[in-house]
């Protein structure tokens, strides 16, 4: 099984095309390739060019414990990099579908920076989903273990819990990030990025992703982070979102659209023995 390692920003993923997969992967062969010790490791797996009737190319998107995810912003990032790597894809626009919805790309700087249309965010509970009476979720409360937040939440395609606080780390992320993730108020768990606004144009964030734990980076998470702070009125429509892993370029629109723009940088290319399929991890 042949593969391509890219990262973004610190956050790998692999890409298998379909054709060179001798089945459809299962969800421990998932958790096995993605394992840092057992296998390849990475943060993701990105399965495609598939066939679609809605884009040029579809792709679906799995997590490190065999989930699989509706979209991801630097798994998009990655996937449109391959393309134009395998010579798919030139200078021109093109569309990706995704379960998350259909996004646009466009790859700059003889492919080393990328641009995407991540699509419309939206702040209605049952879009997200969040429990509960139909709402915008702003500015309300949660509790997980021992603390306390107000969380605002959101969807770019896939569900976000954002945490506004004056101090962020990543011990904060690690530590409250699963309990948050799994919390009953979301029903198909949920991603967590702890915000600090450092200005009107400079926000950073710490990131635990659903399904694959702490992160370094995420383009999804930098998009539903800074639409929460333009929604509070704490940053404007350009904002550049600061990571463990790096900088991402936002740019809001007036109906919340999102235009991301970042680099991705390609790691290596190999093989995958069959081998590591006959180890439990």
């Amino acid at each position: 099984m042949k593969f391509s390692k890219y990262h973004a920003l610190g956050n790998d993923y692999l890409v298998i095309d379909p054709k060179d997969a001798p089945s459809l992967l299962t969800e421990a062969q998932i958790r096995v390739i993605c394992h840092r010790n057992f296998g390849v490791g990475s943060d993701g797996i990105l399965l495609g060019p598939l066939p679609a009737d809605e884009a040029e190319f579809a792709l679906r998107i799995f997590n490190p414990d065999g989930s699989e995810a509706e979209k991801s912003g630097n798994g998009l990032r990655i996937f449109s990099r391959y393309l134009w790597d395998r010579q798919r894809v030139k200078d021109q626009e093109f569309a990706i579908q995704t379960p998350g919805g259909v996004v646009k790309s466009r790859v700059l700087d003889h492919g080393k920076m990328v641009q995407v249309e991540m699509g419309q965010v939206s702040f209605w509970s049952d879009r997200i989903p969040v429990s509960g009476p139909r709402r915008e979720v702003i500015n309300e409360k949660i509790t997980a273990g021992d603390r306390a937040f107000t969380f605002c939440s959101a969807t770019i395609g896939n569900p976000h819990c954002v945490i506004p606080l004056s101090e962020i780390s990543a011990e904060l992320a690690k530590r409250y990030g699963p309990l948050l993730e799994t919390h009953p108020t979301f029903p198909r768990r949920t991603n967590v990025q702890f915000l600090k606004v450092l200005d009107r144009e400079n926000i950073q964030i710490e990131i635990w992703e659903r399904g694959a734990g702490y992160t370094l980076a995420s383009g999804s998470s930098s998009s539903a982070a800074a639409a929460v702070a333009h929604k509070l009125g704490l940053c404007g429509r350009s904002v550049a979102v600061h990571m463990p892993g790096g900088k991402l370029f936002i740019e809001i629109g007036d109906d919340f659209s999102i235009l991301m723009t970042g680099p991705v940088t390609k790691v290596s290319e190999g093989t995958i023995s069959q081998e590591i399929f006959g180890l439990e991890v």
